[in-house]
């Protein structure tokens, strides 16, 4: 079964958009998680109804983050991407008749909601500023570990913040 990957999706362009010294189009967007820039903007459109980012046309337009990244966490944009289900398992049936069924699906039915409960928590207590400040921890260690790599270099050094 595939897994819902748009809050990975979302978290990813947004951290590049947070490191980018300029806005970013759908299209550069989209190459980063190879894709369509089409389900990019798509996507995009509801952090831009909460304000966490915004979009100009035009000549130099494209997305830019508009949001203090200290102040969004992962909970956030996890709602602005429409609460995607976390589980690909379920009940073979929510209304049975079946009173064996019945046990198994409120026994399931409470793990679940339990489990849910703890990763929106979890979500809660991460903020973007802190995938910012883990991405430029990771940045600097990829330097010092690989100081020959100068693509990398080049590609990214504007973008540690």
């Amino acid at each position: 079964m595939r897994r819902d990957s748009k809050l990975s999706s979302v978290l990813h362009v947004l951290l590049h958009l947070a490191h980018s010294d300029h806005p970013m189009t759908s299209e550069e967007m989209a190459r980063f998680l190879d894709t369509n820039p089409v389900l990019v903007r798509r996507v995009l459109a509801g952090l831009r109804e909460r304000g966490y980012i915004s979009s100009n046309r035009g000549h130099g337009g494209g997305w830019s983050i508009t949001c203090d990244l200290a102040r969004v966490t992962l909970r956030d944009i996890y709602d602005a991407v429409g609460s995607p289900p976390f589980f690909a398992m379920g009940n073979r049936s929510e209304k049975t008749s079946c009173l064996v069924e019945q046990s198994v699906n409120a026994a399931l039915g409470e793990a679940f909601d339990e489990a849910e409960a703890l990763l929106l928590r979890q979500l809660g207590h991460v903020s973007l500023a802190d995938l910012s400040q883990d991405f430029n921890r990771r940045f600097e260690e990829f330097k010092r570990t690989h100081p020959h790599d100068t693509r990398f270099h080049h590609e990214h050094e504007h973008n540690a913040v």
